[in-house]
């Protein structure tokens, strides 16, 4: 991104305050919520100080987010610009269609998919034990995508799915096996979907949400 404009985080944030505890949220999902917010569509990058003063706000040491930056960069959601002694973080083609995904769930998809005709997606998986990181970055790319974990590398979602996009790049021909096709009996689907997918762990952080900004004047 070279001649790319550099911004401050901490300028484009502004300062929010409050009383009340925040909860804890991993910092790379901070940051993925920041660079969504801040820097996806304005073709800058952000001084890594900025990236540090801005965190500490929300309670995240520099440790952590130096770590954060570098992790990122080698999971190719963050590009590194040098300028000088300092350094900058911008997005990549990969971080970028993430984050307008993300955009487009949040404010252009409804909440509930009225249009479901009872298809379940199935996928399973099998590598070496010696492949973590990739191991790792499907297990996050589905989770991404909607996926819910049976165990024992089978995961599902209620949807038909099509996962190119979502394993492009991690090289798994010959280990993937993709199913489509409706639960049959006596499958217990509900209880099948409390097995793959937090329903009372994601029930109690909306509730947590809604009791702390649903209210005049929450900050």
């Amino acid at each position: 991104m070279t001649g790319a404009e550099r911004v401050s985080a901490h300028s484009a944030a502004g300062s929010v305050s409050s009383d009340e505890p925040s909860p804890r949220l991993r910092p790379q999902s901070l940051m993925l919520t920041y660079l969504g917010n801040y820097v996806l569509g304005r073709d800058i990058a952000v001084f890594s100080g900025s990236f540090i003063d801005t965190f500490a706000r929300l309670g995240v040491g520099e440790h952590a987010v130096r770590s954060t930056l570098t992790r990122m960069v080698r999971r190719r959601l963050l590009a590194r610009h040098r300028e000088g002694r300092r350094m900058h973080f911008g997005l990549t083609p990969r971080s970028e269609g993430i984050l307008h995904d993300g955009e487009d769930r949040v404010w252009r998809r409804g909440v509930l998919n009225t249009d479901w005709d009872g298809s379940w997606t199935v996928l399973a998986f099998s590598m070496p034990e010696s492949w973590q990181r990739v191991r790792h970055d499907l297990r996050a790319r589905l989770t991404w995508a909607g996926f819910g974990s049976l165990g024992n590398g089978t995961w599902i979602a209620p949807s038909r799915v099509d996962v190119r996009p979502i394993v492009a790049g991690l090289n798994l021909n010959g280990h993937l096996k993709v199913f489509a096709g409706p639960a049959e009996e006596p499958t217990d689907v509900p209880h099948m979907l409390r097995e793959a997918f937090d329903l009372d762990g994601l029930a109690n952080g909306y509730r947590a949400f809604l009791d702390r900004w649903d209210r005049p004047a929450p900050l």
